[in-house]
């Protein structure tokens, strides 16, 4: 914003929550790949707290889409605009759900939760579906089968 005021640049502001989808790297430390490569090894899943913490999952297309449709709006508009799924599911949904779709014989853990770990978080796209007519349009059943494709092909 400061480059923007000084220098009369045209800029947009954008807020970006969890994505996922090909191409992350398997070792990244994020939730989805992490789960993703455990179940694909057969490895303990691990889940830290009860589980019953939430999320929202966008994939990489959506976020790419509100990302365009952002930059396509007029110059005096700038925001920020929040561009997430705000459908939530709890870890151990998640869990559950890559086991499932990856056939993996995992096993679910539990460990003790982070002191600094939000119990919830989840996106209002209002002004995103108001100002650039987005939401997001893959669930998170394709978007981790799509993933889980691209990890099996490429042998994590």
């Amino acid at each position: 914003m400061d480059y923007h005021r000084q220098n009369g640049v045209r800029i947009k502001v954008i807020r970006i929550f969890n994505t996922y989808g090909p191409r992350m790297l398997a070792n990244d430390g994020r939730v989805v790949s992490n789960f993703v490569v455990q179940a694909l090894r057969n490895e303990d899943i691990t889940i830290y707290g009860s589980g019953k913490q939430t999320r929202s999952f966008q994939y990489i297309d959506d976020l790419i889409e509100g990302m365009i449709r952002m930059m396509a709006t007029e110059d005096d508009f700038i925001g920020p605009v929040n561009i997430g799924n705000p459908n939530e599911f709890s870890m151990l949904q998640l869990a559950e759900k890559v086991i499932e779709l990856t056939q993996s014989h995992s096993k679910i853990v539990f460990k003790p939760l982070p002191h600094d770990d939000p119990k919830q978080r989840q996106p209002d796209i209002t002004q995103a579906k108001e100002k650039l007519r987005w939401a997001p349009t893959v669930e998170l059943e394709e978007g981790l089968i799509r993933m889980i494709e691209y990890f099996r092909e490429h042998r994590v």
